[in-house]
């Protein structure tokens, strides 16, 4: 039985730009970087205060070669927050590309795009988070 979500597989054209993104303008940290001498490198990074759930940053071009059959693109991943607002306009004020704060029958959401123009999506659940 599958319990928990561990890892979410994240394919990028540049993974430095990624990693600079995901730390410097969105704050995760880096838990892990691994590379096999062959070309195959990814990169672990997390939400800086829980670390059960991390996006694996690999290099898009590198994989399409290693398995032609995959779907690289992005994955739709939905963060949480407990203060959507301040999170908006931390991310607006870092010159990240943020949609409109949005109204939801279980919550708040916007959408950002990180340097390639992938979308991802926040929330803030009504009642507990």
């Amino acid at each position: 039985m599958i319990n928990i979500l561990g890892q979410v597989m994240v394919y990028v054209n540049n993974q430095d730009e990624a990693v600079k993104f995901w730390t410097e303008k969105v704050g995760f940290t880096v838990i892990s970087e691994e590379d096999n001498g062959q070309g195959m490198r990814w990169i672990e990074v997390a939400p800086t205060n829980q670390a059960e759930t991390s996006i694996i940053l690999h290099n898009k071009e590198f994989v399409s070669k290693m398995a032609p059959e995959l779907n690289l693109g992005t994955p739709s991943l939905m963060f949480f927050t407990k203060n959507l607002e301040q999170l908006h306009s931390d991310l607006s004020n870092k010159n990240v590309t943020v949609g409109e704060i949005v109204n939801m029958p279980n919550g708040k959401v916007f959408n950002f795009a990180d340097s390639e123009n992938n979308y991802f999506a926040v929330m803030e659940k009504t009642g507990k988070n």
